[in-house]
């Protein structure tokens, strides 16, 4: 069926002019939430569509159709707003090179997958946090499956298909007058989730935060579990975006072969990942995936290009050239993102400091400064090695690009958390305010 849509498009854009780049999603979805404990939300959806781009003379053109009767028409609006845009010599469509398959991106499960077995998971969660003697704020799993198909007139024809299951919950625990929250997600490619190790996690950082103690303003050493290292480490990735590169709002745009963080790391954009969730066979233009080596022993090595950002700079595309959907256009993004740390520090390593879960308001850090001021959430005191009390409301502040040049990985599990694949991280130094 898609290749028959391509076809259709192939045809169409053809008749316009000899560039052209046409890109079809096949989505189909499942989501099921509640609110407190009881199931309040479900729902099964498909979504297909095609984006169409064009260049005639330097010019770029975009439109898109979930009806795909209505090609022809969406072909000549993209030659319409091309028409409409400036003169650039930069805009150019992916070449041909070869595709590597990746394992561990689809799951067949997914084909036999019923909404009632998706809400007989969230089921499982909830009666599993009941058990815990926890109360659940809301919970929702979802799982998805995506076909892909990029051609464009350079002879490019990649087909890619996925699958993705995220698992989420909040809870509240209350006792002797005390309450306390936590929230955690897992996600996977593969229907592997496991909703106890989710379930007994979430419980349990919520049972040891009741009967917090205040802490007094000092620095000291911070451990970032993987959700808190997730949010900072945002603002940080950012700075090695092609397109803030050019515009000159990264920090880091004049800083090729200088050293950047500690020698210890080695930072790599990897779409390749078995497994990962930002895995593909090509970015969303059609360039075929490749690693990229950002930091390499601490030096800065490379920043992360789509093909229009790459031609501006005068290199080449590092694969980054990623969609939302068919409604938009490619834009420079991040794959799946490893911290690679050569040693790491154990936590009977640190002799005083604190472990924060998560923190709130990582999105209010300066993007080109790299300045911070967060909210701890779910933090504990580390005292001679070992995890003791809950920690009262607490900031943390600094600058992400100067802790980077000092942070260690800790001895932990490798997890991946949104686009960042980690080990907990032990920053220090770092300002903690006690409020």
């Amino acid at each position: 069926m898609i290749y028959e849509i391509a076809d259709k498009c192939v045809r169409e854009v053809e008749k316009l002019t000899d560039q052209w780049e046409i890109y079809i999603d096949n989505s189909e979805c499942i989501e099921v939430e509640s609110q407190l404990d009881v199931l309040n939300f479900a729902k099964e959806e498909i979504d297909k569509g095609v984006g169409i781009r064009v260049i005639k003379d330097n010019k770029m053109g975009f439109a898109y159709t979930t009806d795909l009767d209505k090609i022809p028409q969406t072909a000549q609006k993209a030659l319409e707003n091309a028409k409409l845009n400036k003169v650039d010599k930069n805009y150019e469509f992916a070449k041909v090179e070869k595709v590597r398959d990746i394992e561990g991106t689809y799951d067949k499960k997914y084909d036999d997958l019923s909404l009632d077995e998706c809400c007989e998971f969230l089921e499982n969660i909830i009666a599993r946090t009941k058990e815990n003697e926890c109360n659940i704020t809301s919970t929702g799993f979802s799982a998805m499956k995506s076909e892909e198909l990029i051609l464009n007139s350079n002879g490019v024809s990649i087909y890619d298909k996925n699958t993705g299951f995220s698992g989420g919950l909040s809870v509240t625990v209350e006792k002797d007058g005390q309450i306390a929250t936590a929230y955690d997600y897992k996600s996977s490619r593969l229907l592997d989730l496991e909703y106890e190790k989710l379930t007994d996690g979430v419980c349990k950082i919520a049972k040891d935060s009741l009967n917090p103690k205040a802490i007094e303003t000092k620095e000291c050493d911070v451990v970032l579990d993987y959700y808190a290292a997730s949010g900072l480490l945002s603002t940080f990735i950012d700075g090695f975006n092609g397109e803030n590169i050019l515009r000159g709002r990264s920090i880091l745009h004049d800083q090729i072969n200088s050293e950047i963080t500690n020698t210890d790391l080695s930072i790599i954009d990897n779409p390749l990942f078995e497994g990962g969730m930002g895995s593909v066979k090509a970015d969303g233009e059609g360039t075929v995936s490749k690693k990229t080596t950002l930091v390499e022993n601490g030096v800065l090595k490379s920043f992360l290009y789509d093909i229009y950002t790459a031609n501006k700079a005068g290199c080449e595309s590092t694969s980054n050239g990623y969609r939302a959907s068919y409604l938009s256009t490619p834009s420079t993004s991040p794959s799946n993102i490893e911290f690679k740390f050569e040693n790491k520090i154990g936590m009977d390593e640190i002799d005083s400091g604190i472990i924060t879960t998560s923190v709130l308001g990582a999105h209010t850090a300066n993007p080109i400064s790299g300045d911070f001021s967060v909210e701890v959430n779910n933090a504990f005191t580390i005292e001679k090695g070992e995890i003791t009390d809950g920690v009262k409301k607490a900031m943390i502040s600094g600058n992400i690009f100067e802790l980077m040049k000092t942070c260690n990985g800790l001895k932990s599990e490798i997890k991946q958390k949104g686009s960042y694949i980690i080990p907990k991280i032990l920053v220090h130094d770092l300002k903690v305010i006690g409020l």
